[in-house]
């Protein structure tokens, strides 16, 4: 599989964030209405996914002219930030300092460095809180029950954000243009909750960037770059913030008699996973596919939730940790 960079610019609100897992849910449904897309059906491409994936899509991360801005791994911060030598007092001093640091520069070359200037104590994000309501036709009110007005947490990166999303993809099966022209349309039409009501816009800035995985003497580390699902006996240790995907179908199966999915416990991004065996950065993902998670009945063979992450290999002293 090759790795891209495709660079995005948000230019609404959002209702639902851009983690790989979404991600790849709406470029299914691309796929589903546009065959082109793919080469060969898209059934047969689904079904073949856990064993062999055609794309991998990371979340989405703020970038720069100079870097990107990824989020501070989830470790120990005493792993991170080392206290040598200091007294009580300026230990929690320090610690408190540290905790706001919730993001960590990387070059454009990819490769990790964890010394305590590239990180960052910055925000890219404004949550507000959106009020909703509906009106009963028979009385011209709100009212209870499904009437009663409600509020729902939103959003907004702050002005001139652009955000990089980071593609695995195996061309046999679909090309980065097409990806492209997947997001392009995602984009147009709204990603995630609230699309219907303007939520969710972006837009494509320029093309599509190939990128080499970094190769790191010595790697021993895996920094995951989107919410997975790793797979069993591979790693000795492992750090990371759990996550849980209470997902719901979209496009037509939204408004479906059940379309809410079995929720998925899942490692979020900036997790850190060491494996146990060296010949596993041969490959250039981690995880494993979810099945079985659609409440309908007919569609649990046909739903597929991506718990594959692309990820960044590491060099960290383990000895120490």
């Amino acid at each position: 599989m090759n790795l891209y960079e495709i660079t995005i610019k948000p230019i609404s609100g959002f209702g639902t964030p851009l983690k790989g897992d979404t991600i790849f849910g709406h470029f299914c449904w691309q796929a589903v209405h546009d065959p082109s897309l793919l080469n060969g059906k898209f059934d047969d491409h689904i079904l073949a996914y856990p064993e062999k994936p055609f794309a991998v899509f990371s979340s989405a991360f703020p970038k720069t002219e100079s870097c990107y801005i990824l989020k501070r791994p989830d470790m120990p911060l005493n792993l991170i930030f080392p206290f040598e030598n200091q007294d009580k007092e300026k230990f929690h001093d320090k610690l408190k300092e540290n905790k706001k640091k919730k993001w960590m520069k990387v070059k454009e070359n990819l490769m990790i460095d964890l010394s305590e200037e590239n990180f960052l104590n910055k925000g890219f994000i404004k949550p507000f809180t959106q009020p909703h309501n509906s009106i009963n036709r028979l009385t011209n009110t709100t009212g209870t029950s499904a009437f009663a007005p409600y509020s729902s947490e939103n959003f907004y990166y702050y002005p001139e954000t652009v955000l990089a999303v980071f593609v695995l993809v195996d061309e046999s099966v679909t090309k980065i243009e097409n990806v492209k022209t997947a997001l392009e349309r995602i984009g147009k039409f709204g990603f995630g909750r609230d699309a219907s009501t303007g939520m969710g816009k972006f837009k494509v800035v320029g093309e599509p960037k190939p990128l080499k995985i970094p190769k790191v003497e010595n790697a021993n580390a895996c920094y995951t770059l989107a919410p997975c699902v790793p797979e069993k006996d591979i790693f000795e240790k492992a750090y990371f913030t759990p996550f849980v995907r209470f997902g719901k179908h979209g496009d037509q199966l939204a408004n479906s008699e059940n379309p809410f999915k079995n929720p998925v416990l899942m490692a979020d991004e900036g997790a850190v996973f060491k494996p146990k065996d060296k010949s596993f950065f041969e490959k250039p993902y981690l995880g494993k596919a979810v099945t079985g998670v659609s409440k309908i009945e007919d569609m649990k063979d046909k739903v597929v939730i991506q718990g594959y992450t692309p990820y960044l290999p590491v060099n960290l002293k383990w000895e120490k940790i």
